[in-house]
């Protein structure tokens, strides 16, 4: 599994996947950090994509996930999903961030997407750990790579510090 996880400094926006995955709020409605950067990128299509996808259907439930096209982005397909905002642990929020991920990879597979990229989900406002966010990413993709889900997966970190901090944590997780 070391050769089909791969740790990124750089920006989501521009990876050269199939898929990349948006840390997204319950109404799609864009946002800030990664959020806004995906829309920014993807162009206004996006947000009218999503617009339909909440009078269809509701605003997105912690946990779960929608898929987009990618319009202006390199990726094929946007995941959208919402991660938990952290209240100290008390309210589930390892269980939703696990099935957060879980969902995007289910998602991914049903569409064919083979590559696929993650930010680190709900640990920016969202305010979750990233010492607890990134063991449940982790064993949750390879959970998802010995499924089949996907064959690769990229987790594409913004900052200098959260790189560093997810490199020497996935070599530590695994080995």
């Amino acid at each position: 599994m070391n050769n089909k996880i791969h740790i990124v400094y750089g920006n989501l926006t521009e990876a050269n996947v199939e898929a990349i995955v948006n840390a997204a709020n319950s109404r799609l409605a864009g946002g800030g950090g990664v959020d806004g950067a995906i829309h920014r990128a993807a162009g206004p299509e996006l947000l009218r994509a999503c617009q339909k996808i909440v009078a269809e259907k509701g605003y997105l439930p912690p946990g779960q996930a929608v898929i987009t096209p990618g319009f202006n982005l390199p990726a094929k397909y946007v995941i959208h999903t919402v991660g938990p905002i952290w209240h100290g642990g008390q309210g589930r929020e390892e269980k939703v961030l696990d099935q957060a991920y879980a969902s995007c990879l289910e998602l991914a597979s049903a569409h064919g997407v083979k590559t696929i990229a993650f930010p680190a989900i709900s640990c920016g406002t969202y305010g979750f750990p990233m010492q607890l966010a990134i063991p449940i990413a982790i064993n949750r993709c390879i959970k998802g790579l010995e499924q089949g889900l996907v064959q690769e997966i990229y987790f594409y970190l913004y900052s200098k510090e959260s790189y560093e901090l997810w490199d020497e944590m996935v070599d530590e997780l695994m080995g």
